[in-house]
């Protein structure tokens, strides 16, 4: 390709091959292609929907502290929650008992 005109020349690409326009897109618009060009990037819907997704927000040193971790801090500190829920359960569970103990005769 002249860099100065940008006109190309047939010595500046090789030959194309049949199998190489099987997945072209043939479009007249950009917003035609925009509009496939997204589609094709977009993920599908989650298989086994585990998780929700909500938006929280967090004081910056406890983001700054699990971003520091590296990649995967969203895991660790869902990890991390999770094990204080755990916790907060056997907490309560030993106060009900308590509390039942207390008041029974």
């Amino acid at each position: 390709m002249n860099a100065k005109r940008g006109h190309v020349s047939a010595g500046d690409a090789s030959a194309t091959e049949a199998d190489d326009w099987n997945n072209a897109f043939v479009t007249h618009s950009a917003d035609e292609l925009r509009k496939v060009v997204a589609e094709r990037h977009t993920r599908g819907p989650n298989k086994n929907p585990t998780k929700e997704q909500v938006t929280v927000r967090y004081s910056p040193e406890v983001l700054a502290y699990f971003r520091a971790t590296g990649a995967g801090w969203q895991t660790r500190m869902d990890e991390a929650l999770r094990e204080y829920v755990s916790g907060q359960k056997v907490v309560q569970s030993s106060i009900k008992d308590r509390t039942q103990r207390i008041a029974e005769p």
